[in-house]
């Protein structure tokens, strides 16, 4: 078949399902505006969107998922003329999908659905001490207009997990099944052998009193003050423990402060812990892995938003995780199970939470083993890619 793929960001989400149907010898397009590092097998079609045109503050997100639904649609239609895919599979957050029924008429449309926004209930009110403004609250449902016109187009859709499933509206929830990207299992896992090299040359192996965390952004989304707040408390107590922090210093998914200072910077500041944490604003794939294995303890927070990959990994390389008890992580952690739960915004609870993980190493394995085993039998990536591909395959035929 011809599958064609709709992406902002390169391959993102559809990575590994991508690579499974090159190896299968299907025909695989991949529209985008960031196009991916070149892979044999993968024919990329990039976009461009141009300035926005809208004065109205309300309306600035739809112009640009308008626009970029104009340009997606022009690709779309050069390839029904010359090549035309079977099947459509597109993220239908930034309007790639907005016009893919009048382009593509004769494919099959498949959605992925990774959030849908709301004022209230989710991650926007979340801990808001001042009420969400009217103007706000129409800004946020404005944001979600092109991606419900997307799904009325659509054959079928998917989201990653349920809680992510249930923002959407009752009424479209049907034809939104669930399944996740896929963790890979295989490089994921415990190794007793791993090693970590910090900056300063120090190595890291499983036993050591390393307390981790690991986030795209350092933004208060993802805990980051929370963690700073609890680790404060952690290393009055304990003056071994050492702190690593992976995480980069943009906005994230929040607002920058208003201050304008960096968060890593307000919080070493708040905290006076710059002598004790390890930053590291990056790492490769592989170097990440090797710290979760050797993690006595990893810290995973969120508001009520997308989950993230890293959880799942930490968990499957049998990571002791202690995380925030908000709903996205419930669906995946039982408190006492596989792993420890922690009211996110209470950073005193977190610190004990974590102290009680390494406290006691040897009581803790089994919830280490549990982790792993919810990741191997609910999201490892093999048991993700084949329902997928068992989707595509289906709305072709």
């Amino acid at each position: 078949m011809h599958i064609l793929f709709v992406h902002r960001s390169g391959s993102g989400q559809f990575a590994a399902l991508i690579a499974s149907l090159v190896a299968r010898g299907d025909e695989v397009t991949l529209i985008t505006e960031w196009p991916a590092p070149e892979q044999p097998g993968l024919r990329q079609l990039a976009y461009t969107v141009g300035d926005a045109s809208t004065q109205h503050p309300a309306l600035a997100a739809t112009d640009y998922h308008l626009r970029t639904g104009e340009a997606v649609a022009g690709l779309m239609a050069r390839l029904g003329a010359d090549d035309p895919p079977e099947v459509v599979i597109g993220h239908t957050g930034w309007g790639g999908l907005l016009f893919a029924r009048d382009a593509l008429p004769d494919a099959a449309l498949l959605g992925y659905c990774e959030y849908y926004y709301r004022s209230s209930g989710s991650d926007f009110d979340f801990g808001a001490i001042e009420p969400i403004s009217l103007a706000e609250r129409q800004r946020i449902r404005m944001r979600n207009a092109a991606q419900l016109v997307a799904l009325d187009g659509l054959d079928a859709a998917y989201a990653p997990t349920q809680w992510q499933r249930q923002q959407y509206p009752a009424a479209y929830r049907p034809r939104i099944g669930v399944c996740h990207d896929g963790i890979d299992i295989a490089s994921c896992r415990p190794d007793s052998q791993a090693r970590f090299t910090l900056p300063d040359g120090r190595e890291l192996r499983p036993g050591a009193p390393v307390v981790t965390f690991v986030a795209r952004d350092l933004d208060p989304y993802r805990g980051y003050p929370q963690f700073m707040r609890a680790a404060a408390r952690l290393a009055q107590d304990d003056p071994g423990l050492i702190f690593v922090v992976v995480g980069g210093d943009g906005p994230g998914y929040g607002r920058p402060r208003d201050d304008g200072r960096l968060w890593r910077e307000a919080m070493l500041a708040e905290t006076e812990l710059a002598e004790r944490v390890v930053h590291i604003p990056w790492l490769p794939h592989e170097s990440l892995v090797r710290l979760f294995q050797v993690s006595a303890t990893h810290v995973y927070l969120t508001v009520p938003f997308v989950l993230s990959w890293s959880l799942l990994e930490a968990m499957a390389c049998g990571c002791l995780v202690v995380a925030s008890d908000t709903p996205p992580v419930q669906e995946v952690i039982r408190d006492g199970v596989n792993g420890l739960l922690a009211p996110f915004d209470a950073p005193a609870i977190l610190a004990q939470r974590i102290a009680e993980a390494l406290r006691r190493p040897q009581g803790m394995a089994s919830l280490r083993r549990a982790a792993r085993e919810t990741v191997r039998a609910g999201y490892a990536r093999e048991l993700c890619v084949d329902r997928q591909i068992g989707w595509i395959h289906r709305l072709a035929g």
